[in-house]
């Protein structure tokens, strides 16, 4: 990837905490409960209302405005893309298959040029034909200032769409994106990127009809492409009324059952009156699940005693990684014997133990997560057993100019999130005391934290972080924090090393440019593990996601995209 603006960068901060609350990107489960039979068991059936109890909002219900990826849970049941993901368990989720079009893109040769063709009878709520006009009218507005939000790679990646304002203010549109009919769209990128079906998933590529284009307005009431339209949107997404769609058709969508009549989502709520509702599963609450709240350690202590309980639990893995971060350009972390040191005496079982147990949380040694379509490539560079080594941290702190050990300070959240909060960090402190490194913990709150370990200068040396990538593939993940070019000094820097390797910067340029998943996947693995060699960061855990679901709830799908239940897929009795 070439460099973002440093405002398409700041988006993506703010979306990464977004997906993960959300359960909107990346992967899933490694085992899934809910597949040992209870509610899941029997034939899935349409008909009924399915409710859905969440603690944030569905705000900007707009797919210019929605940074999701696959499409999203609760939006992709109104927004169709181009591509989506592959609703199916496992590893099988984490593909792209066709949504809108006939397949998941055409490259050119240098994968500079992706061209679709639309399927046939594709229609929108209200009997209309969708055409490939509507796609590029929905991208394209996207880039107007005033439906900002939405993810930054199209104007990143197309051409001209660095300065292009949107249709409101430029009525002659993308040239880059072009539509010679009604059933074909071709889209031309400045750099090849052979990830392009990964992004053709997101909300963006949804269908918007010119006429019916109400601005900020539109998010009232979108016209759905979808098995469902928004029927009521209150209060900006806090109560959401979908029923089905009358012109949306399984023969052009494979992916979406749509097995309720109705779909009735809830925010507002506290994730423990969440958790109690689909725990008891009492009236409506039996035909519930939640899109955004995950079990807790004493939560799921009491579900995990209950046989019943335990058989209505979703176990997921989002494509993500908490760790370590090192800013080499701040003393002792210059210091690359300092960061091994660090690396060895770290004590992965108390820091498990600190995000809630080995339930909830999984060992990394690599910072790519452990799924196949990251190009996970196992290595531990810095061995250290469950338990950390201190007797090798010391020896290489006496390498490094420090046989009498040395004092440094750790910045972490005050948020009670066991990732980046006071737990996690007081569980490094003390495994580092062992290996003679007195660690101060600095606490902030999560504001002012998020400010400063996206810092380029002034920042901390050494802070506690994480990743999570916006579609299962290693590019998302690497390029960001570790492409020189995607330094940012004026806003939100995630390269927390600073950083800028000619070699690791042209292999990042390769690698984009396949357009094979599992080559390129083979390709971010080794990159992974090159980098990991440098200790400029420790990964400490993948967290997991345990989810509750009412009683009545069948057909649970969690893939390795989202890690979370697919509300596309669920029936209720």
């Amino acid at each position: 990837m070439r460099q973002p603006s440093p405002t398409s960068r700041r988006l993506a901060a703010a979306a990464v905490t977004l997906a993960v609350a959300a359960g909107t990107a990346a992967c899933g489960p490694e085992d899934n409960d809910a597949k040992a039979g209870g509610a899941d068991s029997g034939t899935p059936r349409q008909g009924g209302t399915l409710s859905v109890l969440n603690t944030e909002p569905q705000t900007n219900f707009d797919p210019a405005r929605l940074y999701t990826s696959g499409g999203g849970n609760v939006p992709s049941l109104v927004f169709r893309t181009l591509t989506t993901r592959n609703r199916a368990d496992g590893a099988a989720g984490t593909k792209v298959v066709p949504d809108l079009a006939t397949d998941t893109g055409r490259p050119n040769k240098d994968a500079t040029e992706w061209t679709y063709t639309l399927k046939d009878g594709l229609k929108f709520e209200d009997g209309t034909p969708i055409t490939t006009a509507d796609i590029k009218y929905g991208i394209e507005r996207s880039f107007a200032a005033e439906l900002s939000g939405g993810a930054p790679y199209l104007r990143d990646w197309l051409i001209g769409g660095a300065d292009y304002e949107g249709p409101y203010k430029d009525k002659k549109g993308l040239a880059s994106i072009e539509t010679p009919d009604a059933k074909t769209i071709v889209f031309k990128l400045d750099k090849p990127e052979g990830d392009f079906p990964f992004v053709a998933t997101q909300t963006q590529f949804a269908p918007v009809p010119k006429a019916k284009d109400k601005g900020a307005k539109y998010a009232e009431h979108p016209v759905s492409s979808g098995p469902y339209k928004v029927v009521s949107n209150e209060n900006d997404g806090q109560h959401v009324v979908l029923e089905r769609n009358p012109h949306w058709s399984e023969k052009t969508d494979d992916q979406r059952h749509a097995y309720p009549d109705k779909i009735d989502v809830k925010a507002g709520l506290d994730a423990a009156v969440i958790n109690q509702r689909l725990s008891t599963s009492s009236g409506a609450d039996a035909a519930a699940i939640t899109t955004d709240t995950n079990l807790g350690p004493a939560e799921l202590a009491q579900v995990s005693g209950d046989k019943e309980l335990a058989s209505r639990v979703g176990t997921g893995h989002f494509g993500y990684t908490n760790y370590l971060a090192f800013n080499p350009k701040i003393k002792p972390f210059d210091n690359a014997k300092v960061r091994e040191a660090i690396s060895y005496a770290i004590n992965r079982t108390s820091v498990i133990n600190a995000a809630g147990g080995s339930a909830l949380a999984e060992p990394a040694t690599t910072f790519l997560p452990e799924q196949k379509a990251f190009g996970y490539t196992p290595y531990d560079h810095f061995p250290a057993g469950k338990t950390g080594d201190p007797a090798k941290a010391k020896e290489l702190l006496k390498e490094a100019g420090y046989a009498k050990g040395l004092t440094i300070s750790l910045t972490h959240s005050t948020v009670q999130n066991r990732e980046t909060s006071p737990e996690v960090a007081t569980a490094v402190q003390e495994a580092l005391k062992k290996a003679g490194i007195t660690v101060k913990l600095v606490g902030l709150d999560q504001n002012a934290f998020n400010e400063a370990r996206w810092a380029y200068q002034g920042g901390p040396g050494f802070f506690l972080s994480r990743w999570g990538a916006d579609w299962p593939s290693g590019g998302p993940f690497l390029a960001p924090i570790f492409d020189g070019r995607q330094i940012v000094k004026d806003g939100a820097n995630f390269n927390h090393a600073q950083l800028d390797d000619p070699a690791v910067n042209k292999e990042i340029d390769e690698i984009a440019k396949l357009t094979d998943p599992a080559a390129a996947a083979k390709r971010w693995g080794e990159l992974d593990k090159k980098i990991g060699a440098k200790a400029l960061d420790v990964p400490l855990f993948h967290p997991v996601y345990k989810r509750l679901y009412g009683k009545d709830v069948k057909n649970i799908v969690i893939s390795d995209w989202t890690g979370v239940l697919d509300i596309s897929q669920v029936s209720v009795k």
